[in-house]
């Protein structure tokens, strides 16, 4: 007689690929991120089919639309964490807020830039009725897919090799796969790897300038399995940016730090902070310069750096917000703050401020030219791609050498 006991302990002792394991399901609940960055992803989605951003008008969608837009226009918080989604500068020149110092229980309610605590849902729009609604069960969310309109490429045969090639490479450690951290990234001939799949960029159209100096244009993508689409450039980069896995092949004697020249060495500790600030000069001569930034290196905390800034000339003698700064390891920070300056040379301030004694002093570290590149300068220079670009001050753009 057959023993169904023992019988059915064998089967479950002999499992070697887990098939009568019981996982735990995951949750399936998005968070308020997730959220804030899906209803803003509809938003890109309506601009590239009709070619206009959402308008107050008869249709529903476009009128609601219209005003989660402008919800998020009027809240620097919730703008400042779409930046890298924002293919079609909807947002604007976003100015990142300086924190807000939470002292009682009401500045926590009116903090809730995720709208987590009072009757607002995460777009900032009343909800009257939010207490009679039910929270954390699982919503089917559209999320608009930036690669989704992809078609058969009917030449794939001619793309093909280039895979395997980049493939048998990669493998041979001929070549290797590094982050991806910014949009210049993106050129002719590159390859990237977008959730789990090659990317190929054959070519780049036109490049226009758009609102506030970025740079967008209509690409050639084919991909590993056999589609192709032509995506703007900041869309692919939008994706890149989205995807925490993703990469770009580069070859494998690719430096990521230079030291020709001396321009950077590498450390073996913690070596202080570049830092970006704006004047709050109230003088008319500074104030109504637009788009004034100073890069500068600290070896101690920017903030404790700062506190003086009202006496110094390095700070224009006047009070300064600080705009973002950046932590250094392995590089010697110095070296770094005189490459920027070099790089940006042809718009350095160029303004005598006097101190309190009379003495006149003209400061090198402060430059004319939009936040956005100076951030993108920077991620240049610390994956060591900035030796195959130049700033052309009057474009405002950074350019191919």
């Amino acid at each position: 007689m057959i023993d169904f006991d023992k019988e059915l302990e064998t089967i479950l002792e002999t499992d070697p690929l887990g098939l009568l394991e019981i996982k735990p399901k995951a949750s399936s609940v998005i968070s308020a991120d997730e959220r804030l960055l899906a209803s803003f992803e509809e938003i890109n989605a309506f601009v590239e089919e009709h070619n206009h951003e959402p308008a107050v008008s008869r249709d529903i969608s476009e009128r609601k639309l219209y005003s989660r837009l402008k919800s998020l226009r009027d809240s620097p918080e919730k703008a400042a964490t779409l930046v890298k989604f924002d293919i079609f500068d909807l947002l604007g020149d976003v100015k990142i807020p300086e924190s807000k110092e939470i002292k009682t229980i009401e500045d926590i309610l009116k903090d809730d830039m995720l709208g987590l605590l009072g009757g607002e849902n995460s777009l900032g729009e009343s909800d009257p009725d939010d207490i009679f609604r039910l929270k954390n069960v699982p919503k089917s969310v559209d999320m608009p897919d930036y690669i989704a309109k992809r078609k058969p490429c009917k030449d794939f045969e001619k793309f093909e090799h280039l895979f395997k090639q980049n493939h048998a490479e990669l493998a041979s450690k001929k070549k290797k796969m590094r982050p991806f951290t910014s949009e210049l990234q993106i050129k002719p001939g590159a390859f990237f790897v977008l959730q789990g799949m090659m990317v190929y960029v054959a070519n780049v159209g036109q490049k226009e300038l758009k609102n506030f100096g970025n740079v967008n244009a209509r690409l050639y993508c084919v991909f590993e399995n056999g589609t192709e689409s032509n995506m703007l450039l900041r869309s692919l980069a939008a994706a890149l940016w989205k995807e925490e896995n993703s990469r770009q092949i580069v070859n494998a004697d690719q430096k990521e730090m230079f030291n020709e020249d001396g321009t950077i060495s590498e450390e073996d500790e913690p070596t202080g902070y570049i830092y970006i600030l704006r004047s709050l000069s109230e003088d008319p001569k500074i104030k109504d310069i637009k788009d004034l930034y100073k890069i500068g290196f600290s070896s101690q905390p920017v903030k404790q750096r700062i506190q003086n800034a009202e006496q110094e000339p390095t700070y224009l003698m006047a009070d300064v917000m600080i705009i973002t700064e950046f932590k250094t390891f392995n590089l010697n920070p110095q070296k770094l703050e005189k490459l920027l300056h070099r790089f940006f040379a042809k718009s350095c301030l160029n303004l005598d401020v006097f101190d309190n004694e009379g003495k006149r002093y003209t400061p090198r570290e402060w430059f004319i030219l939009p936040l956005h590149i100076i951030e993108t300068a920077i991620n240049l220079l610390i994956n060591g791609e900035i030796v195959n670009y130049s700033y052309d001050y009057q474009k405002q753009e950074i350019v191919d050498k």
